[in-house]
């Protein structure tokens, strides 16, 4: 008997293609073994063998051109016909089964899964199966972050790996401007400008590249946003001729398209946004006038308004630095404090509207102002991307903790070669 859905994938690609040697990469790392030993975490590997992993950089999974499955992975005679058929996929499940199983498969596989046949493909490409995934509650949280201006990397934490993405198209003045980026639905956005006007990069993990997005109705640059399933928020900002904003606008990350939103009640910019309880937040920025503003501003989709919080980035770093580090994890907002060289974190109740200090950052992430730091959330985690400013040749590492009524125990994920420097990073959960 087949133990779990994992072997029955294995069980079925091999008996049904005939070519065992075709999924080795798919049985590889997913079983471990034709025993009992079950995939490891990153968090399981020690740090030689970190190190070594650090070191890989493969191309992110990538679906392949229809001219290299026909090519390659063509069925013969009357097999063709059949495999294509997108009721069947895997011909002795069907389509249901099919889906069920490659539910529970982890992405990094999924571009080998789309060289099967077109019917795969398909399915992959589409982004059918990432919408039933979404359905289903079923969800990988990787870490998508820049440490130089033109390229990007990402990391999967629950295999230890790391990809580096295509490089993005030459697009001017683009690839030196200062940049920001929030990952939705399965896209990651990074928001520039060119000599006259705003751009915006979309990298899509359905086809592996880079494609110019749509641009706000109201371009912006420094503004608040946040992510939550196939949908994006961003709020106040900075326009083209420098004055702060108070529009805001809803990405839908399947129709590509923004729609406006009622506005907030103060226009602000270097601002930050969270989700919480369903929820989105604006916190601190300053104002048309530079000055500092510690209000923030709630927004209900059920009511469509805003509701003023007075003081509620009281006690965090102000306009001299970044804008706010914010995190959720669990509708409970964190925040990275780097005032007077020392870095903590901070946890804000919504009860009695205040801030109260947990414990450090991690020792070996340094920032200037809080610029060069990731701090964001990772599933159950916290995580924190930078490096220490000593190295000559630079290191960069990711540390997480899982947060609960201790002191922050941070535990390191993995450390590599790389600039010190996170200039961007998102989270893409899919």
């Amino acid at each position: 008997m087949l133990k779990d859905k994992s072997e029955l994938i294995s069980f079925v690609l091999n008996d049904s293609s005939g070519q065992s040697s075709s999924w080795d990469c798919i049985n590889y790392g997913l079983l471990g073994s034709s025993g009992n030993k079950k995939l490891r975490k990153a968090d399981d590997v020690d740090d030689g063998e970190q190190s070594r992993i650090g070191n890989k950089l493969p191309q992110h999974p990538e679906t392949p051109s229809i001219d290299d499955v026909q090519r390659n992975l063509s069925c013969r005679g009357n097999d063709a016909d059949c495999s294509n058929d997108s009721r069947m996929l895997i011909n002795p499940l069907g389509k249901d089964m099919t889906m069920n199983c490659l539910l529970h498969l982890s992405r990094s596989y999924y571009g080998t899964v789309a060289a099967l046949n077109t019917s795969f493909r398909s399915l992959i490409q589409t982004g059918e199966l990432y919408k039933v995934r979404r359905q289903m509650g079923i969800s990988e949280h990787w870490i998508y972050f820049s440490c130089s201006l033109t390229e990007w990397e990402a990391y999967d934490p629950y295999r230890g790996l790391w990809f580096r993405l295509p490089p993005m198209p030459p697009t001017g003045s683009f690839m030196n401007s200062d940049k920001e980026s929030l990952a939705v639905g399965t896209d990651l956005l990074v928001f520039g400008k060119e000599i006259n006007s705003h751009i915006v990069m979309r990298y899509s993990i359905l086809s592996n590249s880079w494609s110019r997005g749509v641009v706000m109705n109201s371009p912006r640059c420094l503004f608040a946003s946040a992510s939550l399933g196939g949908k994006a928020i961003v709020a106040g900002g900075t326009s083209a001729c420098g004055e702060a904003l108070d529009s805001v606008e809803l990405y839908d990350s399947e129709t590509e398209r923004w729609v406006t939103l009622p506005s907030m009640i103060k226009a602000r910019s270097k601002c930050s946004g969270a989700f919480m309880d369903g929820k989105f937040y604006v916190i601190g920025g300053m104002d048309g006038n530079k000055k500092v503003l510690t209000c923030g501003e709630e927004y209900d989709f059920e009511s469509c308004s805003w509701r003023f919080i007075s003081d509620m980035s009281d006690g965090l770093n102000g306009a001299s630095g970044a804008p706010p580090l914010l995190a959720v994890v669990n509708n409970v907002l964190y925040a990275a404090h780097y005032a007077d060289n020392v870095n903590v974190v901070r946890k804000y109740d919504k009860e009695s509207n205040s801030w109260s200090t947990l414990g450090q950052l991690p020792e070996r992430s340094a920032s200037v102002n809080g610029w060069g730091l990731a701090f964001r959330a990772c599933g159950e985690k916290l995580i924190v991307i930078g490096g220490p400013r000593e190295y000559h040749t630079g290191i960069i590492e990711i540390n997480s903790w899982i947060p609960n009524e201790r002191e922050p125990e941070w535990k390191l994920m993995v450390r590599k070669e790389s600039g010190n420097f996170v200039y961007n990073c998102a989270v893409m959960s899919c």
